[in-house]
């Protein structure tokens, strides 16, 4: 047998990090020491969102999906024994990523290493955030100019890293088809290379250097060959973009460099022994086609839907990696797709698509426009509702959920409670007292001073990463250089795309849509109210908001008036809407995990603030156990991923609120 050359593997990684710095650095050491040949670290939501753990909207919120870095010592903990020089560290940061970029580089250098060598990634996407996972703070304008200082400030210190993921997986997950995920994400790109271009930090000559440093994050989704096709239409049309828009006539700076995670918005809670082969379907989508394989890949583990995955999960998902790249001969070969007329004309169709979306944005004035006008969200969250329609009504088949759904007993999930890992709800305590400590021990002065100065900086027009690579020095924390930054800029309230969203499934006659339209018009009317009324909240910091952009969508459309007002609001705000508005059910949507924390403390808020009897249910990843204590507390129905069929939900949205007024039961047959 003649031996292949083999192509070097893509850089396998995991995205980990919870509860603490410690225990995150001791699991990144562990799955180091398996084989793993890079870090991707996930941040908790205050640190994401520029909050520091004592903040009244952190509350439930630390440690949960990532881990807490509230300042310098944090970082210095969270790497400890890890050599940064040699390392490949992606961090999922966006609207703080200036500041976590600022204190990776200065742990670092107190290691000791050659700053110029530093390899790794920012996400630092900001328009994603806007449109799908909610952990923006600034308005677009300042949040631009933070990406572009970063793009900049890199290109010309630390020339091995990649300052932004142009982060399209997100999109998927809200909805968005491969047309509109490829569009939305080089319409970002443009946007961020006309802003770097035009501040005038990078001489025209050095633009080759910043497009060699661009990356993007996809989804690959279970569509094996589509997603496929995805891939080599995104090589083609960055190259075409770079080309004739920039004019980098250097082939190698114009290739299109590309991370994946693949997608967890299909991942089930029913039968999730079924989410191992779809993983491996999304993985292959990504590494079989040699001239459009990722650079990086990170796969979620087969109990996402259900919780936070153990280490033993996440194994399992880097041994997947594994297997494909070190037992099989994929990277043995040349392109085995090229050739093919059937991709190529699947191909063809995707970029053409592709480049009118692209001239329609920049009509608009480009993306960050098309983000201030609510035209992008609005055409995500269309898109989703599209597909949830199609998932209940059986046109879109989901194994274990709309069709086989029978199953024999499952030994993974057999104890629930043990299938996922826990965090202590001690640590929030913990972290908010070791936060105490570290500033009562910092140079105060020298913290104040530097704060400052970063306000100065963002006042004018200077690059910020040196102002606030001091802030990093000089002990400030995350919150604290956030907030500097508030008072400057202000802060952002994306549209939500609701109210512009139109009707996603059938209410003709004999439909269920229009069985449940009935019974909220008979409840209506026997309360003498008009219309009932649904208020949709997102407590805490939770910017996950597509589960309850579509309730509030299909409430809608079945004849409720619904009040929603987007993320990121306190059991406070929420409880003194709902009796504002006079709402007959309150809804709470939480993924983060701080369901156990702040609803409730909506609960307890309702009870004093006259309105006990509003019911009040929950959706989200939510434990077996949890939803068990929720119910116990007095919340009136707990959803979780098994529950596709959002119609069904309104209609017992519809039975809990007369149930809470007492009026017999009422069945409206479709």
């Amino acid at each position: 047998m003649t031996e292949r050359k083999r192509d070097r593997p893509w850089l396998m990684r995991t995205y980990a990090g919870h509860s603490t710095a410690e225990a995150s650095n001791e699991l990144y050491r562990r799955n180091l020491a398996k084989g793993q040949t890079g870090l991707s670290v996930a941040f908790d939501l205050p640190t994401q969102t520029g909050y520091d753990p004592d903040h009244v909207l952190a509350r439930g919120e630390v440690g949960r999906v990532g881990v807490p870095v509230s300042h310098l010592g944090d970082m210095r903990r969270l790497f400890q024994d890890i050599p940064l020089e040699q390392m490949n560290t992606s961090m999922t940061i966006n609207a703080t990523a200036m500041w976590l970029l600022a204190m990776y580089q200065v742990v670092a250098e107190e290691q000791g290493a050659d700053v110029t060598k530093l390899q790794g990634t920012t996400q630092n996407d900001i328009v994603k955030e806007y449109l799908s996972r909610g952990t923006h703070v600034f308005p677009p304008g300042p949040s631009l100019r933070l990406t572009t200082d970063m793009i900049a400030y890199t290109v010309n210190h630390i020339p091995k890293w990649n300052p932004i993921n142009i982060c399209s997986y997100h999109l998927q997950e809200a909805g968005a088809t491969p047309v509109q995920e490829i569009s939305y994400a080089m319409s970002t790109a443009i946007a961020v290379l006309d802003a770097v271009r035009d501040s005038g930090q990078v001489p025209p000559e050095r633009m080759g250097d910043v497009v060699a440093r661009i990356s993007f994050f996809v989804n690959a989704g279970v569509r094996f060959v589509e997603e496929m096709c995805k891939m080599r239409a995104f090589t083609r049309i960055w190259d075409k973009v770079t080309l004739e828009r920039y004019g980098i006539d250097n082939a190698k700076q114009r290739r299109f460099r590309y991370g994946v995670q693949v997608n967890s918005l299909g991942l089930t809670e029913a039968q999730p022994e079924n989410n191992v082969q779809r993983i491996v379907l999304e993985m292959l989508a990504v590494t079989l086609s040699k001239d459009a394989r990722a650079r990086a890949v990170q796969l979620p583990a087969w109990n996402e839907a259900l919780g936070l995955p153990r280490p033993w999960d996440q194994q399992w998902s880097l041994r997947i990696q594994q297997v494909l790249a070190l037992e099989s001969d994929l990277l043995e070969y040349d392109d085995i797709f090229a050739g093919s007329h059937v991709i190529e004309a699947k191909v063809d169709a995707l970029v053409a698509e592709c480049l009118a979306e692209i001239d329609r944005i920049q009509e608009m004035g480009g993306a960050m426009a098309a983000v201030e006008s609510g035209y992008l969200k609005s055409q995500l969250v269309a898109s989703h509702a599209e597909r949830r329609a199609r998932i209940e009504s059986g046109e879109e088949k989901i194994v274990g959920v709309n069709i086989h759904q029978g199953t024999e007993p499952n030994p993974l999930t057999a104890d629930l409670d043990t299938a996922i890992m826990t965090v202590d709800p001690a640590v929030e305590q913990r972290v908010v007292e070791a936060l105490g400590d570290w500033r009562d021990r910092r140079d105060e002065p020298r913290a104040q001073e530097a704060l400052a100065a970063l306000k100065k900086a963002a006042a004018g027009d200077t690059n910020l990463m040196p102002a606030t690579l001091e802030c990093a020095r000089a002990g400030v924390t995350t919150g604290e250089w956030a907030w500097a930054l508030r008072d400057v800029f202000g802060e952002f309230r994306a549209p939500t795309g609701v109210s512009s969203a139109p009707v996603a499934v059938s209410a003709e006659e004999g439909s269920t849509l229009a069985a449940v339209r009935r019974k909220v018009a008979a409840t209506a009317e026997e309360l003498g109210c008009g219309k009932l009324r649904l208020l949709v909240g997102k407590p805490g910091l939770d910017g996950h908001s597509n589960g309850a952009e579509q309730i509030a969508v299909r409430a809608r459309d079945a004849g409720f008036e619904v009040v929603y007002q987007g993320i990121r609001l306190t059991p406070e705000q929420i409880v003194t809407a709902a009796v504002a508005e006079d709402v007959h059910c309150v809804g709470l949507s939480i993924l983060s995990g701080s369901h156990a924390e702040l609803v409730p403390d909506v609960l307890e808020r309702l009870r004093r603030a006259g309105a006990g009897d509003m019911p009040v249910i929950v959706g989200g990843i939510i434990p077996n156990a949890d939803a068990e204590a929720l119910r116990a507390a007095g919340v009136a129905a707990v959803f979780t991923p098994k529950d596709f069929g959002i119609t069904e939900i309104i209609g017992r949205i519809v039975d809990e609120i007369r149930t809470a007024h007492q009026l017999d039961p009422l069945e409206v047959l479709a």
